[in-house]
């Protein structure tokens, strides 16, 4: 019997990727579109949205 293989979208480029433990890059294609990804989190491109937390301002820091 045929192993199933199972088969994700690339996030950035949309293009079908085998998953496997061979490809060092999945969920990505290639080390270009995981770059590209980085890039965009570095860039606050995507925000994780916060609920009613602790903002940098609130903060006590030691003097």
């Amino acid at each position: 019997m045929a192993e199933k293989l199972t088969r994700v979208a690339c996030p950035t480029c949309g293009k079908e990727v085998v998953w496997r433990s061979e490809n060092a890059f999945r969920p990505f294609c290639s080390e270009r579109c995981k770059m590209i990804d980085l890039g965009a989190w570095a860039n606050e491109s995507y925000k994780v949205p916060a609920e009613n937390g602790t903002f940098e301002e609130d903060i006590e820091r030691p003097q």
